[in-house]
Parts: structure tokens; C-alpha cells; sequence
């Protein structure tokens, strides 16, 4: 196939599904496309420009917290599977189906109803909680912080209404806004000498004002639920839901190890080795993964079409995250010495094995949302549940070797259950393996080379250098080696891409 015409997002062919309202909105692939890449470069730069002042903000205000303080926060992780029964899945109801008014009127209901559940159990768990972990300040902070599962409920509906009439420029936006404001208030709490309550009353505010913007936005009315209405929308985010509660578990329970097996102050160091590890996944990824799934849907009749975006948006992840994923590894010690002093440097080697493990999961990301457009939820749902089974056992024996050896367990264990989603989706969508593999190959071969390089500079320059300096060289060294990569090796489908993203804003100009 064509190297352009492989890449190109713009082939024009008519769609042939309306279950979004994609077909009244777009007359052809082409103008979907350029409406992807459109709500994609918007969300990213919108995130990127707010993130370089919120970072900075959370670096500061992780120095004056400190581990132990972080690391009590840290263990609120636990219930984190309630933000999803604060919605019950609701949201990807009102994407994927085709709902009447009123059954949405009655989803925003339940989705009220669901949120102040939520928080109902979780202040009911959280005293058995506080004394499992021998924290007894852990109480209060769950009951604080769970407030925010009443504001996701009671604006899940109106948020996933945003982005089923395509007005992802509205929600970056509100999201950098917040973002920005949250930072702020984390810092003069931080700076004021709030401890952990920095961190939960910074969370909490974020969430409200979220959902008041949004609310606000795309109001919603509400009406009483009637079983026979929505039933089969509930049944559908039923099995979303079960899903993503499985993977919140699996998710959560590294951190449950570590703060029962190891204590407090090792979950801060872990927490935060975890957190910078995920910024290219939550940063990059994210930046597609929240925006696709109504272009999925809409799509999802014309499996060469699925099979072409699945493959591009996975290229241009892979591009973005490997290298950065990799690079945080290699700088590792120097990055944390830098920017968090060396009180954080237990949170060196578990960020360079966790940062192994992002690169990875960057790509994956896109397997699940694929088969929720799909209606598959049910498989996503079991896959979700083999998941848990298989790390639970993995992070109790990692956690003999401490947070490292935790970090390890996502290393070993995680590729063998993804295997199966794999699986999958390529039998869903009629991909081959090397189609897939093809994809990541110009990120692959670029980063390969970068390691080595980096690897090389790190072992030449002295051990006197500064701190600041071996970051430099080595972060300089990797740009310049994998770019070049990309330069000699992938040339052609480097400026495909770039000539595609850049006609599609001028024609969106």
C-alpha cells in the first residue's frame, strides 16, 4: 500500500452510520478526520499550555507536602472503582445508543442518584478503612474527598452529551480552566502549611467546579426512571461499568500492597514514581482516547476505515510516548534529584521500570475504547477481571522486593492479559499482526537507538558533573538521536503525516 495513502486520514468516502448524528454532521471521512485531528490538537495544546504552570505548581507543592503526606492521600486509591458507580457507566450509554429525550432526562437522574451512593458507601467504608491501614486521620480525608463522586454523578450526563455532538473544543477548555485554578489553590494550601489536606481539598474543589461549568453548559432536565426505559441502556453501562470497576481494582491494588506490605512513606514515593511515569500515557494518549470514541461509533460499519484509524492513531502514540517513556527511564535519577530533592530518591528505580511498563500500556489504550464503540463491552468487562486475578498474586510477591519489585510485577504480568484484547480486536476489525506491528515500527527503531545512545552518554560523563548537566547531555543526546532516526528510516511517513495535520487545519481555517 501507499506510504501517503496508508497514512492519509483523508480519503473521502461517505458514511454510512448516523448512531451519533455523525452522518447530519459530516458528509464524508474527510471531514471527520479533519474534525478528529481538529479536537485532538486542541485538546492536546489546550493541556499541554495549561500543564507547564500546573506541573510546576504540583513539583512545588510535592516538596513542601513530602512523602509520608502524599503517601496517606495516596491510599484514598482504594475506592477509587466508586467514581464509576457515581455514574454507573451512564456516559457511554448516551455515546454509543441511539436515546430518546426522555430516557436521557432519566439517565441524568439515576446519574444524581448514583453519585450520592457513591459517596454514601464510601464515607460508610471510611473508618473500617482508616483502621485497616492504622492511619486514623485516613477517615476524614475519604469522607472529604469523596464529595467529588456526587459532582462526577450529577454531571456525567451533560459531559458525555458534549462530546456526542462533537464539542471537544468546549471541553479542553473547561479542562485546562480547572486545572488551572486547582493548581493554584494546591499551591497557597501547600504553601500555608495544609499537609495532605492540600491535596484532598484541592481535588474536591476541582471536581466542583467541573461540573458547574459543564452543568451549565449543557444543562440537562430530569425525570423519574421507569425500569422498561432504561433498561437496556443500564445493562449496556453495566457491563462498561463492572469493566472499568475491575480495572480501577487492579489498578489500585499495587498501592494497597505497598501501603499495607511497606507503609505510608513507601506509597508516597511509589505514588509519585507512578504519577511522572504516566504523564506521556495521560498527557499524550489521553489526549486521543477522550476524544475517539464517538468517532469509533460512528465509523464502525467500515472496518477498513476502523483498521486505518486504529493504525495511524497508534503510530502517532507510539511516536510520541515511547521515546518519552523511555527517555524517563534513562534520566531517571537525575530527573528526581532535580526537580524533588533527595528525599524523593527511593522513587528513582520504580520510575525507571514503571516508565517501561507506560510506553507499553500508551498503545493498549486504544484497545478498549475500540471494542466499547463496538458494543463489546461484556469481553472488555472479562478481560478486566482476568487482569485483576493475575496482578493481585504478582504484587503481594513483588512487594517482598519493595516498591521496586511491585513495579516489576506491571512489567512481567501486564503482557500476557493484554494478549487476549489483542486477540480481540484483530478478530473484531479482520487486522493481521504485522498491519499492527508495522504501525509502531518507526518508534520502535528510533527509540532502540535513542536508549543505546543515552546509555552510552550516561556511562562517559563523569561522575562530577553536575546533576543538571547530565540531564542535558543526555536528554539532548536522545532528541537528536531519535529524530534522526525518524529522519533517515521514516522520512516519507514522518511528512505524510505532518502535510496531512497541516492541511487539515487549513482547511479548517
Amino acid at each position: 500500500m501507499d506510504t501517503a495513502e496508508n497514512l492519509s486520514l483523508g480519503r473521502e468516502q461517505d458514511t454510512d452510520t448516523d448512531r451519533t448524528g455523525a452522518k447530519k454532521r459530516f458528509q464524508t471521512t474527510r471531514e471527520m478526520d479533519r474534525s478528529l485531528l481538529d479536537s485532538v490538537t486542541w485538546n492536546t495544546a489546550s493541556d499541554w499550555s495549561s500543564q507547564i504552570l500546573t506541573w510546576a505548581a504540583f513539583l512545588l507543592v510535592l516538596r513542601l507536602v513530602g512523602p509520608a503526606n502524599f503517601g496517606i492521600v495516596g491510599m484514598t486509591v482504594v475506592l477509587m472503582p466508586l467514581a464509576y458507580t457515581a455514574t454507573f457507566g451512564i456516559g457511554r450509554a448516551v455515546v454509543n445508543l441511539d436515546l430518546s429525550k426522555d430516557q436521557i432526562a432519566q439517565l441524568n437522574t439515576l446519574g444524581l442518584l448514583f453519585g450520592l451512593g457513591s459517596f454514601a458507601v464510601a464515607a460508610a467504608l471510611a473508618e473500617p478503612i482508616a483502621l485497616f491501614f492504622k492511619t486514623p486521620p485516613l477517615a476524614l480525608v475519604i469522607i472529604v474527598n469523596s464529595g467529588g463522586f456526587i459532582a462526577i454523578g450529577a454531571s456525567a450526563v451533560a459531559n458525555t452529551t458534549l462530546m456526542k455532538k462533537f464539542r471537544f473544543r468546549i471541553l479542553v477548555i473547561v479542562n485546562a480552566v480547572v486545572s488551572v485554578f486547582g493548581a493554584a489553590f494546591q499551591l497557597f494550601l501547600a504553601w500555608r502549611g495544609w499537609g495532605y489536606w492540600t491535596l484532598v481539598l484541592g481535588g474536591l474543589a476541582m471536581s466542583i467546579l467541573r461540573a458547574a461549568i459543564v452543568i451549565s453548559l449543557e444543562p440537562q432536565p430530569y425525570a423519574i426512571p421507569h425500569w422498561i426505559s432504561v433498561k437496556r441502556p443500564l445493562v449496556f453501562s453495566g457491563h462498561f461499568l463492572v469493566g472499568q470497576f475491575m480495572s480501577d481494582i487492579y489498578e489500585s491494588l499495587d498501592n494497597f500492597t505497598v501501603a499495607k506490605a511497606l507503609g505510608s512513606a513507601a506509597l508516597g514515593l511509589y505514588g509519585i514514581a507512578w504519577t511522572v511515569a504516566h504523564v506521556p500515557v495521560e498527557k499524550v494518549t489521553s489526549m486521543v482516547t477522550t476524544v475517539v470514541v464517538p468517532y469509533f461509533v460512528a465509523i464502525k460499519d467500515n472496518l477498513g476505515e476502523v483498521r486505518r484509524y486504529l493504525r495511524n492513531l497508534t503510530q502517532g502514540i507510539a511516536v510520541l510516548t515511547f521515546p518519552a517513556c523511555v527517555g524517563l527511564a534513562l534520566v531517571a535519577r537525575e530527573l528526581v534529584l532535580l526537580m524533588l530533592g533527595r528525599k524523593w530518591e527511593g522513587a528513582i528505580e520504580p520510575l525507571r521500570i514503571l516508565s517501561i511498563y507506560a510506553g507499553f500500556r500508551s498503545i493498549v489504550a486504544l484497545l478498549p475504547k475500540l471494542l466499547v464503540s463496538f458494543g463489546d463491552a461484556r469481553f472488555v468487562m472479562w478481560n478486566s477481571l482476568a487482569t485483576l486475578l493475575v496482578l493481585g498474586p504478582d504484587f503481594f510477591v513483588g512487594s517482598h522486593w519493595g516498591i521496586a519489585g511491585v513495579a516489576w510485577a506491571w512489567v512481567v504480568a501486564y503482557p500476557w492479559v493484554v494478549l487476549f484484547l489483542y486477540k480481540e480486536v484483530f478478530d473484531k476489525i479482520e487486522m493481521g499482526v504485522s498491519e499492527y506491528i508495522g504501525s509502531v515500527r518507526p518508534a520502535l527503531e528510533g527509540t532502540l537507538a535513542m536508549a543505546l545512545a543515552v546509555g552510552g552518554v550516561g556511562y562517559a560523563i563523569p561522575d562530577n558533573k553536575s546533576v543538571i548537566s547530565r540531564l542535558i547531555l543526555k536528554v539532548a543526546t536522545g532528541v537528536l538521536v531519535y529524530t534522526g532516526i525518524l529522519l533517515l528510516r521514516h522520512r516519507q511517513k514522518l511528512v505524510a503525516f505532518v502535510e496531512l495535520v497541516r492541511n487539515s487545519h487549513l482547511r479548517q481555517g
